[in-house]
């Protein structure tokens, strides 16, 4: 029997592309289909949660929204990764700036998520498990971003399952040296390794926790994050 099409994805084998880029904003989906790729379908709209496949300088991608968080993100890629076919996941995110160095619409690449999500104890595994991207999809993000010209940094991120953190621990997890925050790269990259498939987060600085008052406005988010993007279809 067909796992196909699922609950949360009204698509049929095939519709995907091996690659798909996932936003957490369906808007932002809907931005980079409509700029972006070329013969665009409109393959997903469970939900309001839009996917679309097209092709980009000749390449087949495709790109859907995940929603906000790890239990969001968590049921859309194991349905692409276990259910579709598909072998690439790159998040294109926005995220806080935890490193002091970071400022708004600088891009960081995802080496490793830590979380105080316990998302990872489902695998009852005898330890921590460390979530951590794919180095080939990590490599040639770097390479991109130095190619395009973007300032970018590579390190850990911390995917909070807390937007509103009432006990203010950004400052414990700068100690650590990771450089930003945001809510979903964990939960992907754990998906991708127990599926043995591949997943990356790209994210752009969207506000600085530590200097607040420039942050990006909504529509700034939705729109204007074309660099990490362009680093994102580069590499799929």
């Amino acid at each position: 029997m067909s796992n196909t099409p699922t609950p949360h994805i009204a698509a049929k084998p095939g519709d995907f592309a091996k690659t798909v880029l996932m936003p957490g904003d369906p808007k932002r989906a809907r931005f980079v289909a409509e700029n972006f790729l070329e013969d665009r379908v409109l393959v997903n709209d469970v939900r309001g949660v839009q996917g679309y496949t097209g092709t980009y300088k000749g390449k087949r991608v495709s790109v859907m929204a995940s929603g906000m968080g790890i239990p969001s993100i968590g049921i859309y890629s194991y349905e692409l990764f276990n259910f579709f076919g598909v072998e690439n996941i790159i998040r294109i995110g926005s995220a806080g700036a935890i490193h002091p160095d970071l400022k708004i619409r600088d891009v960081v690449i995802g080496m490793g998520a830590c979380t105080n999500s316990n998302f990872a104890a489902q695998y009852a595994l005898p330890g921590t498990y460390a979530p951590i991207a794919s180095y080939e999809l990590v490599k040639k993000a770097a390479e991109s971003a130095e190619k395009l010209g973007v300032r970018y940094m590579v390190g850990n991120l911390l995917s909070a399952d807390t937007f509103y953190d009432d006990s203010a621990s950004l400052a414990s997890w700068q100690k650590m040296g990771v450089l930003a925050v945001e809510m979903e790269s964990a939960g992907l990259y754990c998906n991708a390794a127990r599926a043995g498939k591949n997943a990356l987060c790209i994210c752009t600085i969207s506000d600085t926790p530590f200097a607040p008052g420039n942050d990006c406005t909504a529509e700034e988010r939705q729109n204007s994050f074309t660099k990490m993007m362009e680093i994102a279809l580069d590499i799929a």
